[in-house]
């Protein structure tokens, strides 16, 4: 069983979804990601994903972009990503999920990324922008690295879109809460549960929720239907107003500690 599989075998077995907490690498700073990412398993997370910034983020809505900008402007490369990876493999036991657009790998070049990314202890991959029909090419090199492809799924895909991408996926199937790009929402799709029955019943991935995420109440309340519940841009969002202060590191680690919290079934 792979790490991210691990990872949610042991949330079932404590009767809690997994928490996934995502940051943007290099907001504010590639060492402050170092610190945030320690302080986000102090909080209870069991899976870590960082935002690869990329100049042309079309899935994310205006918190990842700004975001992205500040890694950018920061001088975050995908080089320094994966060092920054590689430095806290050694502490941090969590999975670690990168996720990405296509051109900054093929740019890297997808072979040689595929190995770095294995040898920094990434887990697994997750091309927001690369959907089943075109993976088969990226899905060979990741598999003889033995890296997870974490595939998305979306309200709109069907049946048979979800099926193809549940045979390409691994690790776990992340299903996208409502059509649109990511951003913190003040309620949950109503087509949710539905939404999830589906994906279940075209996989036997653990389906992970993502998208539109912010508050301790939507975590319980979508902790209840799925095996994991990915939030985003209410954590990238505190970040970009805190910045690169004293105060940064601390107050992120407690709001994380209320999302993990809400987390478990009662």
């Amino acid at each position: 069983m792979s790490r991210l599989g691990a990872a949610f075998a042991a949330a079932r077995r404590d009767r809690r979804a997994a928490f996934v907490p995502y940051i943007t690498a290099g907001d504010p700073s590639l060492a402050r990601t170092a610190d945030l990412m320690r302080a986000l398993v102090r909080a209870g997370a069991d899976v870590l994903e960082l935002g690869v910034p990329f100049s042309d983020p079309i899935a994310d809505g205006p918190t990842n972009q700004q975001a992205a900008e500040r890694a950018l402007a920061s001088g975050t490369t995908l080089a320094g990503v994966l060092a920054t990876v590689a430095a806290v493999r050694q502490e941090l036991a969590q999975p670690i999920v990168l996720f990405t657009y296509a051109n900054p790998v093929l740019r890297y070049g997808l072979e040689r990324f595929a190995a770095d990314a294995a040898a920094a202890g990434v887990d697994g991959l997750l091309f927001t922008d690369v959907p089943a029909e075109e993976m088969r090419p990226f899905a060979d090199v990741l598999d003889a690295a033995g890296l997870d492809r974490v595939m998305l799924v979306t309200p709109t895909s069907g049946q048979r879109r979800m099926k193809a991408a549940a045979r390409l996926g691994g690790g776990f199937l992340y299903l996208v809460s409502r059509t649109g790009v990511t951003g913190a929402r003040q309620e949950l799709d109503l087509e949710l549960e539905a939404n999830l029955r589906a994906a279940r019943k075209a996989s036997r991935l653990p389906v992970a929720v993502g998208f539109g995420i912010s508050t301790p109440e939507q975590v319980a309340q979508v902790a209840r239907l799925a095996d994991g519940v990915v939030v985003g841009s209410a954590i990238v969002s505190r970040i970009g107003a805190l910045g690169d202060c004293e105060e940064l590191v601390p107050e992120i680690e407690a709001f994380a500690r209320t999302l993990s919290e809400a987390c478990k079934r009662r």
